[in-house]
């Protein structure tokens, strides 16, 4: 019995794109406990494959977080195989607001510790003692509220390109990062009413029971997240306070939520909000670049990765361990690419 996608990259890419049929990207995330994650697991990577879905899973024994590519004349079938366990009966749903069908190319079930990395000790406190949720419509209308605390809680690539008006945007790498520092920065807004907001709003519940734990007394969280606040926002016709595009952890990197384009490429400062990976796999680091600077660097970040990607293998590999210390990515933004975006 096949559990793993074998094809490989290449492979997959020429399968996805000879498709006749059109497919749906989708997401949801529960907490829950799996008392068996590898057989759970297992079990889905076969119901999955066999519908033909794609897509991103983590399992871990706290639940399960999915970002997936559905065949369209499978979504009735997909939602039954959810349906039919009764650890995913009645998932939420969320769609994506722009969707070419080519978010994904592989179906990758993993197992982790956790379903969203965090760091924390979930020992410590109630995870299940999380923030009120709010609809689209509910937290729409309470960003204009006198004293509000507008806390974007993902990562500042993400709420570079798109993020609530008047939000606050700490300049972080992880979410790891992000969530003791709102609790240290924000000690002195206990009282006050805070929303929190995430891309689909697994991070936020995590975050929420966290705030709770420390003394924030009304904690209040994005319910569906950005995604599902787009989708409701256009169907009311309503002006959305959300600005520019959401990022997504897909092949799209984004899908714009009210069409302005608010950041800036990383290399020229050009309006640009267009995300790539550095063509150089040993650096692979995620930024914003325009078209001109694509040419120009070769889809490279820096001149160094544009001259290492034309060496021959040999030295290519001689070079690189340079690339491997974990924060090698985010000191190359900090250090090379953030600094020209300022200055521009």
């Amino acid at each position: 019995m096949q559990l793993h996608n074998k094809l490989s990259k290449e492979e997959a890419l020429k399968k996805l794109y000879s498709e006749s049929f059109k497919r749906i990207t989708l997401s949801f995330y529960r907490y829950v406990i799996l008392e068996d994650s590898q057989t759970f697991r297992d079990d889905l990577f076969v119901e999955f494959d066999r519908l033909d879905c794609l897509g991103r899973i983590y399992i871990a024994r706290e639940g399960i977080n999915a970002q997936m590519s559905v065949p369209e004349h499978n979504i009735e079938a997909f939602v039954a195989a959810l349906n039919a366990r009764i650890e995913l009966k009645d998932m939420p749903i969320k769609w994506a607001v722009e969707d070419d069908g080519k978010s994904f190319f592989k179906l990758n079930i993993k197992l982790r510790a956790k379903i969203v990395a965090d760091g924390l000790d979930d020992g410590s406190f109630d995870v299940t003692n999380v923030g009120k949720h709010l609809t689209p419509m509910e937290f729409h209308n309470s960003l204009d509220e006198p004293d509000t605390v507008v806390i974007d809680m993902r990562n500042h690539y993400e709420s570079e390109v798109g993020h609530f008006e008047n939000a606050i945007c700490p300049d972080v790498d992880t979410f790891r990062e992000e969530i003791q520092m709102v609790v240290d920065d924000f000690s002195d807004k206990k009282d006050n009413k805070v929303l929190l907001y995430c891309t689909g709003g697994v991070r936020c519940e995590k975050a929420s029971a966290y705030l709770k734990h420390h003394g924030f007394k009304d904690v209040n969280q994005l319910h569906g997240g950005i995604i599902e606040y787009a989708r409701q926002i256009k169907q009311t016709e309503l002006k959305s306070k959300f600005i520019g595009k959401n990022f997504v952890f897909d092949e799209r990197l984004g899908e714009s939520i009210d069409g302005q384009v608010i950041s800036k490429c990383h290399q020229c400062g050009a309006v640009c909000d267009t995300h790539t990976n550095c063509a150089n796999n040993d650096c692979h680091l995620l930024f914003i670049q325009c078209e001109a600077c694509k040419s120009q660097y070769n889809a490279c970040c820096t001149d160094e990765c544009k001259e290492i990607i034309t060496l021959p293998n040999e030295e290519r590999i001689a070079l690189r361990s340079k690339f491997q210390d974990k924060y090698s990515k985010s000191q190359i933004y900090r250090q090379r690419i953030r600094p020209k975006l300022n200055h521009s």
